[in-house]
């Protein structure tokens, strides 16, 4: 015959109007009251030993943490492993990791382009009259430097020529090849 528990009439909650708590106090019955601290102290009770319980379950996971040699750097690099796996299972991640990856051919391709462009325009600048002018000049300036040595092989056998050339009058030097350098 408890028919305290099934009570329907609302429990006061914290901040709840003053007036209305006092109310609901005038309407209960001492024998009400007395089932409620009675309920009141079981509960509070209940709350302390579950917080003891837990206590010592965090004590026993701390121990157990430490035989097994689990610390909390090592707990903080799981933690971020897992978050960092979560995250890149995010459809939001895929499509930028997508989008990332398109922009990086892009660009790739555009760097190629700029190099072919680079490329092309230095062959027109070997080609143009201008640098074949100077490289006739240069051919000629070989071959009076060189002497018996036909036209052709590399401007940098040129220019060594031409420093031998000058460095002595009245004796020429051997000509180096590119292999002596």
């Amino acid at each position: 015959e408890d028919r305290s528990l099934l009570r329907t009439d609302p429990v006061p909650e914290e901040g709840e109007d003053v007036a209305a708590t006092i109310s609901a106090t005038e309407t209960l019955s001492e024998e009400e009251r007395e089932e409620l601290r009675r309920e009141l102290a079981k509960v509070e009770e209940e709350i302390q030993t579950l917080s003891q319980v837990l206590a010592a379950k965090e004590k026993h996971l701390a121990e157990i943490k430490r035989k097994l040699g689990i610390n909390s750097l090592q707990e903080l690099k799981q933690n971020i492993a897992k978050g960092w796996q979560d995250v890149t299972a995010t459809s939001a991640y895929k499509k930028t990791s997508e989008t990332l990856s398109q922009a990086g051919q892009k660009a790739s391709a555009a760097f190629s382009s700029v190099g072919s462009v680079i490329t092309k325009k230095l062959e027109d600048v070997k080609n143009s009259p201008t640098f074949k002018s100077f490289e006739e000049k240069v051919e000629n300036l070989k071959s009076k430097v060189g002497g018996t040595k036909p036209a052709g092989g590399d401007f940098g056998e040129v220019l060594n020529s031409a420093a031998n050339a000058s460095a002595t009058t009245t004796e020429p030097l051997p000509e180096q090849t590119q292999e002596s350098l």
